[in-house]
């Protein structure tokens, strides 16, 4: 086996080669700064967390979500109340087990979770659908290339790929966060909706 794998995902052979040349992502996220006491975000690989121990298989959790889940919450709550007047005195959830709880994955029993299958249907059933895509190149949680992969591999007739925009920015998932490329893609969704009408 090469020894050119750190080069490819920083970690080392033999830490791949224990994982019987599987990585699960979330040992990717703890492994890749071990030696630097340092852990890397699913949502968004640029920021970095420190565990209370060094020795565990994942991280204690994930730094962007540490740092970007209070502000959202209440920016989201204020807007609520202030701009939309909508009051409640239910909480307002943020990546929680009791939202995700009330999933219903019947549909998928057995099998991974797929929704290509409906994207494709729904492009082909209606030939005006457009369809952009933001990728964060350091977004873990759902990389580039997969979704690269999964367009790529869509099924979708020639005669409608010119209905699907991608674009690409140095942030994570929530590239929002990163000012640079909210304004980046505040500019491409503009043309997106403009070119669509």
């Amino acid at each position: 086996m090469p020894r050119s794998y750190r080069g490819y995902t920083g970690i080392s052979l033999e830490f791949i080669e224990r994982g019987n040349l599987r990585i699960h992502t979330f040992h990717f996220f703890k492994e890749l700064l071990r030696e630097r006491k340092s852990t890397v975000g699913r949502l968004d690989s640029r920021f970095t967390g420190i565990d209370r121990i060094g020795v565990t298989e994942s991280y204690e959790y994930d730094p962007l979500f540490a740092q970007v889940s209070g502000p959202y919450t209440a920016a989201f709550n204020d807007y609520i109340r202030t701009e939309l007047k909508f009051e409640t005195d239910t909480p307002y959830e943020i990546l929680s087990d009791k939202v995700w709880r009330q999933w219903s994955y019947e549909y998928f029993q057995n099998q991974y979770v797929n929704v290509a299958e409906t994207l494709r249907s729904s492009m082909t059933f209606n030939k005006y659908l457009k369809v952009f895509v933001a990728n964060g190149y350091f977004d873990l949680g759902t990389p580039y290339f997969a979704t690269e992969y999964t367009f790529d591999h869509l099924g979708l007739d020639e005669s409608l790929r010119g209905n699907i925009r991608m674009a690409y920015y140095n942030a994570g998932h929530m590239m929002y966060v990163h000012m640079p490329s909210l304004k980046e893609m505040k500019k491409d969704l503009s043309k997106f909706i403009k070119d669509a009408s």
